[in-house]
């Protein structure tokens, strides 16, 4: 036999085996059925609507209760409405001065017309551009937010009410609620959740219920009534606006905001519940005095009736005991007794930490910073104060930009074609009909909250700077601090005139100053790039 080689009985060594592996179950690890922390995980495959329909319900309504009786849910949506609406979105009318071939001169002063007009409608004292006569558009469109950021769904239907305020356009923000199928019939492809689609999945008409299904105080006849409002008119003036994030094609409802951590929100509420209970617990028995007796002397004394005469020369000890020092009782004890003091386990230690972690998880899923949620910023620095507001302001301006386009623009396009038409709004001679360029007359931005400062000094002056060297402009420089620029410089205008003659206002030092340190800069740069030149 040959060393280290199994041979044959004729003496020629043995074939090796080839070594056949088992063929992996799947392709991808993520579909493996016998994984063990996989197995048993079969989630249901349904399209957009299938998945949310039957549970929208239970979801909205757990949501809510959450918000009205949880400080950290409620502290989410507070904040995320502070920080993409506020008080309000502001128009700043920009219309398509190249596509309409027009003036960039004629577009800033049919600008200033239009939002001054606009201001008389949204800002009016009487409130006519709400249908309910509660707010004005600022807090209609809070109003609208707060139910998309809860329910996933922002509605509002126009009504037209002549000789209602400077404007006949009003609008009626309504409870999602009420957008539901007639008699609550049965989804089909062309009506589901109360939307009417067409042959092309596009949304026609709604159907919103005269009350909402829950409303029981008041009994009426409409409580079982639907009314159908169409999208827009035959000539395309919104009626209905409906707004929500569409994740899936054939989406016909959003989603809320905290249903991704719905679950986790729910347990936090538990645990803070009973942490706090056990603290109280503890902290209310803080004192005790034991008596002589242990368990054998008890049973003893019982037998022979001796703790009931015991018990007697105790109280009367104690009632007759009342020496007073000053005013202050002294307090004495029987003997054989003495005070013992509860030591009190909680709050547990744990809890802190946990509590952290599981606000980070609410943080992430719902777009928001820790910081802003917990409103714990005793382990922030500048960096992390600086990195957390830049990011969540990509996500609040997103947002900000997609609700503002999918709810306020089809209002404002709405009302400004009320104005047009009825003259306070005038459009320059031989300029195209505004239903025929509608899109570019209509063409705008909103202007939301300040994102506010960490460092007010540093971030001014990079503000400074990026406008001294063409990389901003101040009309992006206001936005981003919630202002218009135009009034702005107007009011500076206002201030610089008031100055005495020969003083600089601070506003123009600074600018001098910022202006000068730029070109100082360049110079520099240019010198030092013809003397790399130069160089052989």
């Amino acid at each position: 036999m040959t060393r280290g080689l199994i041979v044959n009985r004729d003496g020629t060594p043995m074939q090796r085996a080839s070594v056949q592996r088992a063929a992996p179950v799947t392709s991808y690890q993520a579909a493996d059925p016998m994984s063990h922390e996989l197995a048993g995980w079969h989630p249901f495959l349904g399209s957009a609507d299938a998945d949310l329909l039957p549970e929208r319900v239970e979801i909205v309504a757990r949501i809510r209760d959450l918000v009205r009786n949880n400080g950290w849910a409620s502290g989410v949506v507070r904040r995320e409405l502070d920080t993409v609406i506020g008080s309000g979105l502001r128009l700043s009318c920009k219309p398509d001065y190249r596509a309409l071939g027009l003036s960039a001169e004629w577009a800033a002063e049919w600008a200033n017309q239009v939002e001054g007009q606009h201001r008389l409608w949204a800002d009016d004292p009487g409130r006519w551009c709400d249908a309910t006569r509660h707010y004005t558009l600022g807090g209609l469109v809070g109003l609208a937010y707060r139910h998309y950021v809860i329910d996933g769904d922002a509605l509002a239907v126009l009504q037209w009410r002549p000789h209602a305020g400077p404007y006949a356009t009003t609008v009626r923000v309504v409870d999602p609620d009420r957008l539901s199928n007639p008699h609550d019939v049965m989804d089909t492809d062309a009506l589901r959740a109360g939307v009417e689609f067409d042959e092309w999945d596009a949304a026609t008409a709604y159907h919103i219920r005269k009350r909402h299904p829950a409303d029981w105080t008041t009994a009426r006849r409409d409580d079982y009534a639907w009314e159908r409002f169409p999208r827009e008119t035959p000539w395309g003036r919104p009626v209905t606006v409906h707004f929500f994030d569409k994740e899936r094609d054939e989406q016909s409802r959003g989603v809320g905001r905290l249903t991704p951590v719905l679950e986790r929100l729910k347990m936090l509420d538990r645990y803070d519940k009973v942490e706090l209970q056990a603290a109280v617990l503890n902290a209310i028995l803080a004192a005790f005095i034991e008596s002589p007796f242990d368990h054998e002397m008890l049973g003893d004394a019982l037998e022979d009736g001796k703790l009931s005469g015991y018990q007697d020369l105790r109280a009367a000890f104690h009632d007759n005991r009342n020496i007073t020092m000053g005013g202050v009782r002294l307090p004495t004890l029987f003997p054989g007794e003495k005070i013992g003091f509860h030591t009190a386990t909680r709050p547990n230690q744990a809890f802190a930490s946990f509590e952290a972690q599981a606000l980070r998880n609410i943080a992430a899923g719902t777009g928001s910073s820790y910081e802003q949620i917990s409103t714990d910023w005793s382990k922030t620095n500048y960096s992390s104060a600086r990195a957390a507001l830049l990011e969540v302001w990509k996500t609040m301006v997103s947002r900000r930009k997609a609700f503002a386009t999918g709810f306020c623009s089809p209002i404002y396009v709405a009302w400004l074609e009320e104005a047009i038409d009825a003259g306070t709004v005038v459009l320059p001679p031989g300029a195209p009909d505004f239903y025929e360029a509608r899109a570019a007359y209509a063409r705008c931005n909103w202007i939301g909250p300040p994102r506010g400062w960490v460092d007010p000094v540093k971030e001014r002056q990079g503000a400074l700077l990026g406008v001294a060297g063409g990389l901003s402009t101040l009309e992006d420089e206001s936005a981003e601090q919630g202002k218009d620029y135009q009034e702005t410089l107007a009011q500076l205008r206002i201030e610089i005139s008031e100055m005495p003659p020969g003083v600089l206002h601070p506003a123009q030092a600074d600018f001098a100053k910022v202006m000068a340190g730029a070109a100082a800069a360049l110079g520099a740069d240019d010198a030092r790039q013809e003397q790399q030149q130069q160089q052989p």
